[in-house]
């Protein structure tokens, strides 16, 4: 063997030795390694499953709001005529007083009636909106359509029922715009 081989021959010896060192060096690194890394991996799927748990409970909060967001809408449509039918109710019970009035009186048969149609078209204008008048004589007294003005003695009515209507109940749709003011039997 020549000098140069033999030098070659002493270097991968070393180079060998070396990383034998290293190899068995690196186990107890590498392990170290892995275990933090796993610690790592799921310390990041702990964090991915909080993420998604909250993404989860964001869309759930916004189809919440969109469902009740379009319940108020549909609510509003509904209900949106309810202010111009509050302000004309005082101008329906003065037709129904007029025409009270104009029943008692004696030549004015044609006031009457034109009292009369008008109260009727006017009428059918806001039953065409869902206005319901509410008929309240001889039913149970229930405040939540009816406010009781007097509680008046009657050998007809059992006790806690309507006997008269002092102004008339109304009700939009399903819903009471104005109670009944009434005398109920005590």
């Amino acid at each position: 063997m020549s000098t140069n081989e033999t030098k070659e021959s002493a270097n991968m010896d070393e180079v060998t030795e070396t990383n034998d060192s290293a190899v068995s060096g690196d186990e107890p690194q590498a392990e170290e390694q892995t275990t933090g890394e796993s610690e790592r991996i799921a310390e990041l799927e702990r964090l991915a499953d909080d993420h998604h748990s909250r993404y989860l409970r964001a869309q759930a909060d916004f189809d919440n709001f969109r469902r009740r967001t379009q319940k108020e809408k549909e609510e509003l449509a509904q209900y949106a005529s309810m202010k111009l039918i509050t302000q004309l109710l005082p101008v329906l019970d003065n037709f129904g007083r007029a025409l009270q009035a104009g029943e008692g009186a004696g030549g004015t048969d044609s006031f009457a009636k034109g009292v009369d149609m008008i109260f009727r078209q006017l009428s059918q204008v806001l039953e065409a909106e869902g206005l319901k008048p509410m008929d309240a004589v001889g039913q149970q007294f229930d405040p939540e359509l009816h406010q009781a003005i007097m509680r008046v003695e009657s050998d007809e009515h059992e006790e806690g029922i309507v006997v008269e209507v002092v102004q008339t109940g109304y009700m939009l749709k399903d819903r009471v715009i104005r109670p009944a003011m009434v005398k109920v039997s005590g």
